[in-house]
């Protein structure tokens, strides 16, 4: 991956984009995707989009989410302590010690989940943490100090975790979840400007907000795009690391390519068509299945409107909805190159309907 890039991507993952407050994310891809592109848009709700070759009847979407999980001020108490809810889903099991920062209007604020200390826990029954005993601790004494501090219900908390990187092969960080998605796409549009690639169709690079609270920033734009083909860029777990089962999570991991789904969200043709690609050009991939939803924006592409042709390729994933969510660099430069591979061998006006 060349360097430039990697920059990039490092500080893509150490800016916070949490659920419904996504705007410095979307701010910084945008001014990262701009060169590469022709004209963009964003929606009311944040959702920033990428528009090569404007003007086309047939229209293509590239798509990733911008948002990650964060915590919500739920309450304040007397002596200064806050307790939260999720933001998405936000794992209470990792948050005891974390450093985290809180959105206020003046700026972030430093605080931390404290835990107590281990030799005064019940050994016996030892405390689980939980919505009900987890505390934030920004060094106030009163509520009235935390409120000075700008602090109040409904301030956005977000883990404090910068990316870094392990053996020169993996990256490492919060919400890579789906910023490495945000990222790939951004690298196919600047192969295609580098490359000089001209398309025959309209490109929507989208990047989109509120996936992690049920797909909303894609049901919107999709009703406002309406295009004729989607492929949605996501994660998926790594189930050759400790504690997953293969035979109920599949058998999909880091260093094996981008992962393919089947499901009913996925449009069999197209999914072929990527398959097909995806041999010719030797580029390693891996298999996925999903019953009945794929848990992902591909949902809301797939059956928005009249229901458009959509397609689901997935980077594989270590530690999901942690601080140190971990890819492959190999992996994602294999997904970048499955997607630009696809785009340019896809003609306009393609139909992927079975029965023509």
């Amino acid at each position: 991956m060349r360097k430039k890039s990697k920059e990039f991507l490092k500080a893509y993952l150490n800016n916070n984009s949490p659920v419904g407050f996504e705007t410095p994310g979307q701010k910084l891809w945008l001014d990262y995707l701009k060169p590469y592109i022709d004209e963009y848009e964003v929606d009311v709700y944040g959702t920033t989009v990428g528009i090569i070759n404007p003007g086309q009847e047939y229209k293509v979407v590239i798509e990733a989410h911008a948002d990650e999980i964060a915590w919500f001020v739920n309450y304040i108490d007397d002596k200064g302590y806050i307790y939260v809810i999720r933001n998405g889903g936000s794992d209470h099991q990792i948050a005891p010690s974390m450093r985290v920062k809180l959105h206020t209007q003046n700026g972030l604020v430093d605080g931390i989940f404290g835990w107590p200390a281990i030799h005064v826990r019940d050994r016996v029954k030892e405390p689980q943490p939980s919505l009900k005993n987890l505390s934030i601790d920004v060094g106030a004494s009163s509520k009235e100090e935390v409120e000075k501090m700008g602090i109040h219900v409904g301030t956005v908390v977000t883990f404090d975790a910068d990316a870094m990187e392990l053996n020169k092969k993996y990256i490492v960080g919060r919400a890579l979840d789906n910023r490495a998605g945000g990222f790939m796409i951004a690298e196919v549009a600047r192969m295609l400007k580098e490359k000089k690639k001209k398309l025959p169709f309209t490109l929507y690079v989208v990047n989109a907000v509120q996936e992690e609270i049920g797909l909303r920033g894609a049901e919107m734009i999709s009703r406002r795009i309406k295009p004729n083909v989607a492929i949605v860029t996501d994660v998926c777990h790594d189930t050759h690391s400790p504690m997953y089962n293969k035979k109920e999570q599949g058998d999909t991991k880091c260093g094996g390519g981008p992962c393919v789904t089947t499901g009913p969200a996925v449009q069999n043709n197209l999914l072929n068509m990527i398959v097909d690609v995806a041999n010719k050009k030797k580029i390693p991939f891996q298999r996925m299945a999903a019953s009945r939803f794929t848990g992902t924006d591909t949902d809301a592409f797939a059956f928005s409107d009249i229901g458009v042709a959509s397609a689901l390729i997935s980077l594989p994933l270590k530690y999901m909805h942690t601080t140190v969510e971990m890819v492959d660099y190999d992996d994602i430069e294999a997904c970048v190159k499955l997607m630009y591979e696809f785009l340019i061998q896809l003609e306009a006006g393609h139909d992927f309907r079975y029965f023509t």
